[in-house]
C-alpha cells in the first residue's frame, strides 16, 4: 500500500486494513487531490478476503490500493478481538456520498463507469439533486467492451477528478489498476452495489440494520437465490475469523493473569 497511508491492521493474517474513519478518508483525498496526487480506495468485505484465500494475485493486486477499509462490520469486530481496533465501518455505499459532497465543496468533479442500463444516470441525477455545485462529468454504461485506454481516454478529455466505477467484483479493480497508470492524478474507487443503492433501484437495509451488522442480512432478504450460496462462504469465514480471534484474546488474557506483578 502507498506510502503515508496509515499503518494497515492485518486482518486474520489475510489482508491489512487502514484504521482511518470517513471522514478522514474523505478529507485525505480531497487533500492529495489538491497536491497533484491521484490514489485508489477499496472497501474491502468478507467476499473480498474469501477471494484472496484463494487467488493470491487479486490479493496482491488489491494490496496497491492507497487506502483499504473495512465494508463489513464481522471485520471490524475481528480486528476488536485480535485488540488492533479499526476505527469502524467505512463503506462504499456511504463514501459515494461523502466523498462527492466533499467533491462539491472543493469544486471537484466525479465521474461513474458502469452499473446496470439506467442505474448509473439515476444515481448521477440523485447526486446532482444533493449537490446542485457537483460537477459530474460524464457517465459510461455499457463499457465493458471497451479497452482500458479508451475509457482512460474518455476520463482525461473531461478532466475527471473522482471515478466510481460499478462493474462488480475483481472486474472493477482490475480495470482500476490498469486506469491509474494513465491517469496518475485521479482517484478511483470500485463501489460495487452503491450506484444502485443510491438511485433506489436496490433498498438499502435501515441505519440500526446497518449500525448492528446486520446489512447483509437484510439484503439477501431481497435477492436470496442470487446471494445464498455467497453469504454462506461469508458466514463460514467471519466465524473461523471471529472464533480464531478471540481464542487469542482470551489466551493473551491468561497470559497477563499469569504474568508477575
Amino acid at each position: 500500500m502507498t506510502v503515508g497511508s496509515p499503518a494497515p491492521v492485518t486482518i486474520g493474517g489475510l489482508f491489512g486494513l487502514h484504521p482511518i474513519g470517513e471522514t478522514e478518508l474523505v478529507r485525505r483525498v480531497l487533500d492529495r487531490l489538491e497536491a497533484g496526487e491521484g490514489g485508489w480506495i477499496v472497501t474491502l468485505n468478507l467476499d473480498h478476503l474469501w477471494h484472496f484465500q484463494r487467488d493470491a494475485a487479486y490479493a496482491a493486486l488489491c494490496a496497491r490500493a492507497t487506502f483499504a477499509v473495512a465494508d463489513g462490520m464481522p471485520i471490524v469486530w475481528t480486528s476488536r478481538l485480535q485488540g488492533t481496533p479499526l476505527l469502524g465501518r467505512v463503506t462504499g455505499a456511504d463514501l459515494v456520498s461523502s466523498l462527492s459532497a466533499g467533491a462539491a465543496k472543493h469544486g471537484r468533479s466525479i465521474f461513474l463507469v458502469g452499473g446496470m442500463p439506467g442505474v448509473a444516470d439515476a444515481a448521477a441525477t440523485v447526486l446532482r439533486s444533493r449537490h446542485p455545485e457537483l460537477r459530474v462529468t460524464g457517465v459510461l454504461t455499457g463499457c465493458e467492451e471497451w479497452e482500458p485506454a479508451e475509457i482512460a481516454g474518455r476520463l482525461r478529455g473531461v478532466g475527471a477528478d473522482i471515478v466510481y466505477v460499478s462493474l462488480g467484483k475483481i472486474i472493477e479493480e482490475r480495470l482500476i489498476d490498469r486506469l491509474r497508470e494513465a491517469l496518475p492524478a485521479v482517484w478511483f474507487m470500485g463501489v460495487g452495489s452503491s450506484l444502485a443503492f443510491l438511485s433506489g433501484h436496490v433498498r438499502r437495509a435501515p441505519r440500526w440494520m446497518r449500525a448492528a451488522g446486520l446489512e447483509r442480512l437484510y439484503r439477501w432478504a431481497q435477492e436470496p437465490r442470487r446471494l445464498t450460496k455467497r453469504y454462506l462462504r461469508c458466514l463460514r469465514l467471519a466465524v473461523r475469523l471471529l472464533g480464531a480471534a478471540a481464542l487469542r484474546y482470551a489466551l493473551r488474557g491468561r497470559r497477563l493473569r499469569r504474568a508477575p506483578r
